[in-house]
């Protein structure tokens, strides 16, 4: 009931089903009418043609982006030729897909589901296709994909603690030879990790740099690379780059060391350059920029044009998993399995991988999952993006409702059959 408010909202629409979304809208516009300013920062399609003003940043993500490169109304934007613009007015579509895969026909069957909300649903799961699992948020679509299929083959094949949810049996694991489940979990906790680390590229630059001849003079392995070690790291702040200074009532705040000016190493080390760069220089590469530099070393080049094509170029390497998004996590994870070969019978996991992503960025991910399938994976996904279950090969509905009025198997089919199914909610919005 109050007026004269701003409310400032981050991606307000996560999570949500296109219905639901409908809803927040008219939340929205109620506190539009009781003289209220809102301020989104969105990316959902039904909330940004409904704004009454949008501003557009970019022109790219990273150091390309940071500028205002549009401001005004949804029309207006659509006329335009910027890339939002283009998706907004269905001039530009994140899939061209024409025909669904025919799959290698075998199947993953779980039955007797009751998890949750479950009803006791069988559910098959078609091999080697894109398949998308939907339905309105708290349908039981979490209950069972997470709870039950990814915690059973994680505790079929490599023997995970974790106490599958409640189902009768799951038939056709001998088609699949592993799982991989991507999350939306961030990929470290302290500023120490970051996506170098992760992925394992920072191994091998330290490999290199202990492989100069400066380096070689002097004695140095590559752990004395590592800022996570005592011998080439700054002992002042201890390879962190940042200290710490505890405000008790409220957060902690880091400031740069003094010492490093947070390069995180000391002098002797950053001494060491590899073609004219140092340590440190190169962790504040971006990806893109790191695999120009690296193109002669075709491991680090390999992983650092995986983490390009789902569309991670702009991220510098020493980026602190802290400041990551959870979109940018499940990014790198995706990347850093997509980096080791694949069986071909793989089992594909993700959990809205669309989270926090751009029209743009959904094409460049969606293009890597096509790959994924086209070498006889399954890719399963966890999806409200209307985009990403019109270009999938099968869809799994589940509903009709939330909660109680939940947990049925509505439609089980090719997205362009789901269009005609009365009980789907997600029919309307394709």
């Amino acid at each position: 009931g109050l007026s004269g408010i701003v409310y400032v909202l981050d991606e307000p629409s996560v999570g949500l089903h296109s219905r639901d979304t409908e809803r927040l809208i008219r939340a929205l516009e109620d506190l539009k009418q009781s003289n209220n300013s809102l301020v989104v920062v969105e990316h959902d399609v039904a909330i940004m043609r409904r704004a009454d003003y949008v501003i557009d940043m970019g022109p790219g993500a990273g150091r390309e982006g940071g500028e205002i490169i549009f401001s005004g109304t949804p029309d207006k934007l659509m006329k335009s030729k910027l890339l939002t613009g283009q998706y907004l007015s269905g001039r530009r579509s994140v899939s061209e897909k024409k025909a669904s895969r025919k799959g290698s026909g075998d199947r993953l069957v779980v039955t007797g589901a009751t998890e949750h909300n479950l009803k006791n649903v069988t559910v098959e799961i078609p091999l080697g296709m894109l398949v998308a699992v939907s339905g309105v948020s708290g349908s039981g679509k979490s209950s069972l994909v997470h709870d039950i299929l990814s915690r059973a083959l994680s505790r079929y094949f490599y023997n995970a603690k974790t106490e599958p949810g409640a189902h009768k049996h799951i038939k056709g694991l001998e088609y699949i030879d592993k799982v991989i489940t991507v999350t939306q979990d961030p990929i470290g906790r302290t500023p120490r990790s970051n996506a170098a680390t992760y992925t394992g590229i920072f191994s091998l630059i330290r490999d290199l740099f202990a492989g100069t001849s400066e380096a070689e003079r002097e004695r140095y392995s590559a752990s004395h690379f590592s800022f996570n070690m005592r011998g080439g790291r700054c002992e002042a702040c201890q390879g962190g780059g940042l200290k710490k200074i505890e405000m008790y009532l409220l957060p902690d705040v880091y400031v740069p060391c003094e010492v490093c000016q947070g390069t995180r190493y000391n002098a002797k080390t950053l001494a060491i350059e590899y073609r004219g760069k140092n340590i440190a220089q190169v962790l504040q590469m971006t990806v893109t920029e790191a695999r120009h530099f690296f193109l002669d070393q075709p491991l680090i080049e390999e992983k650092l044009r995986v983490l390009e094509e789902v569309g991670l170029g702009y991220l510098v390497l020493g980026q602190s998993a802290t400041n990551l998004s959870g979109g940018e996590a499940q990014r790198i994870k995706l990347a850093t399995e997509l980096a080791r070969k694949s069986t071909g019978k793989t089992l594909y996991i993700l959990d809205e991988p669309t989270i926090g992503l751009h029209f743009e960025d959904v094409r460049r991910l969606l293009e890597v999952l096509e790959a994924l399938v086209d070498k006889g994976n399954t890719v399963l996904v966890v999806e409200h993006n209307v985009d990403v279950i019109r270009s999938a090969d099968w869809v799994l509905e589940l509903g009709p409702e939330g909660g109680e009025a939940g947990g049925e198997l509505v439609f089980s089919g090719p997205p362009n059959k789901l269009k005609t199914c009365k009980r789907s909610f997600t029919a309307k919005y394709l």
